[in-house]
């Protein structure tokens, strides 16, 4: 599924006002003593369900960088109070690497035996080897490299603000992290976790176009996105513009721990929304027309699902009197044909004005309700 990714909305960083109180302090842990921390939990990867991104290649690189005895960057933790362990903001994919190729052995994309790659980028001495095949100097050398590490924890204010942005800032892995992905290793609790099971729901599979959960959870950013939209304050706003990552970091801040009432409510509020969208618009009904208003333009449009998401939400609080799949379905396409609609989903899309505009045009085409 391709995803139209609007440039005015995709606001890959931001400061906001928060003055922060963060201490910080260096060590140099070994391998061994790394590998023994993630297997004991006393290191934490970000959540159950991060995914791990590199390849073969990559990390064959970077653990023959430790065969030759090269520097590597250092990775970051985060102190964890009071249970005092550290949470792993920058290097996951490094120990993981090291965790998968010396204590398990195994490549976890397709459970084989994880050799390093047989490639004329690897030094000829380890191509093809796996950590029992390598000798007893290279084992011995692996497992006693130092990795440096800095130590870090934010004693004000009382919030994860600050360790957003210190991932935002200082991830280097091979893959920078996205702001779900950030979202994901800050902001863990019983929201997170409510996020990764309703990606899971069959109708929203189907909507999201895949069957399988985005490996850069662009899948839970837009059921988050949801969320944080519904709600009447941002309708409300008075506001020129909403910063929509700030939005969404606001929202999972203040229910990272939201209570089981407010898990089912969530829950209830997402699954009978998009059952009803899927059963009666189908796969396609995020997608927008060309510009010849006669053809689909088969990407998901960010903007099209929070308004025909929020609309229908709205229409199903209210106990509206639904229409036929039929008569919804023409509807629809009425409303991608609506000008002022489309201006909305395309243009400005995250300005109070537009944002109101493209949900009270859903509600009011499709379901014949003002907002």
């Amino acid at each position: 599924m391709d995803i139209e990714e609007l440039i005015d909305e995709r606001e890959e960083v931001y400061s906001n006002d928060d003055l922060f109180n963060i201490t910080s302090w260096g060590a140099d842990p070994s391998v061994r003593e790394l590998i023994s921390q993630y297997e004991d939990g006393d290191i934490l990867k970000p959540e159950l369900q991060r995914k791990y991104v590199w390849s073969k290649k990559v990390a064959s690189r970077f653990i023959e960088s430790l065969l030759l005895g090269l520097p590597v960057p250092s990775i970051f933790l985060a102190n964890i109070e009071p249970t005092g362990k550290r949470l792993i903001i920058d290097g996951y994919q490094r120990i993981r690497s090291l965790y998968d190729y010396i204590h398990e052995g195994v490549w976890s994309d397709d459970d084989t035996v994880f050799r390093l790659v047989n490639s004329s980028q690897i030094n000829v001495r380890w191509r093809d080897k796996s950590f029992k095949d390598l000798s007893d100097d290279d084992k011995r050398r692996l497992k006693n490299y130092t990795i440096h590490a800095i130590i870090f924890e934010q004693k004000s204010p009382r919030n994860d603000s600050g360790l957003y942005q210190v991932f935002e800032r200082i991830n280097t892995s091979g893959m920078t992290l996205n702001a779900q992905e950030v979202r994901n290793c800050v902001y863990q609790g019983s929201l997170n976790c409510l996020l990764f099971s309703l990606n899971e729901h069959p109708s929203w599979r189907k909507l999201y176009g895949d069957e399988k959960a985005d490996r850069r959870m662009r899948d839970l950013e837009l059921i988050l996105r949801f969320f944080a939209m519904n709600n009447p304050e941002v309708l409300r706003s008075d506001a020129y513009y909403i910063s929509l990552t700030q939005l969404m970091n606001k929202f999972m801040g203040n229910n990272q721990y939201a209570s089981s009432d407010f898990i089912k409510r969530k829950t209830d509020e997402f699954t009978s929304t998009v059952d009803f969208i899927f059963y009666n618009f189908g796969e396609e009904a995020f997608f927008n027309l060309q510009s010849d208003l006669t053809k689909l333009r088969r990407r998901l449009y960010p903007t099209i699902l929070d308004s025909l998401m929020i609309a229908t939400n709205i229409a199903i609080t209210r106990n509206v009197d639904m229409p036929d799949a039929q008569t919804l379905q023409e509807r629809r396409l009425q409303l991608l044909r609506d000008e002022e609609y489309r201006a909305s989903i395309t243009q400005g899309t995250m300005q109070v004005s537009s944002i109101k505009k493209r949900i009270s045009k859903a509600l009011q085409v499709i379901y014949g309700e003002e907002l």
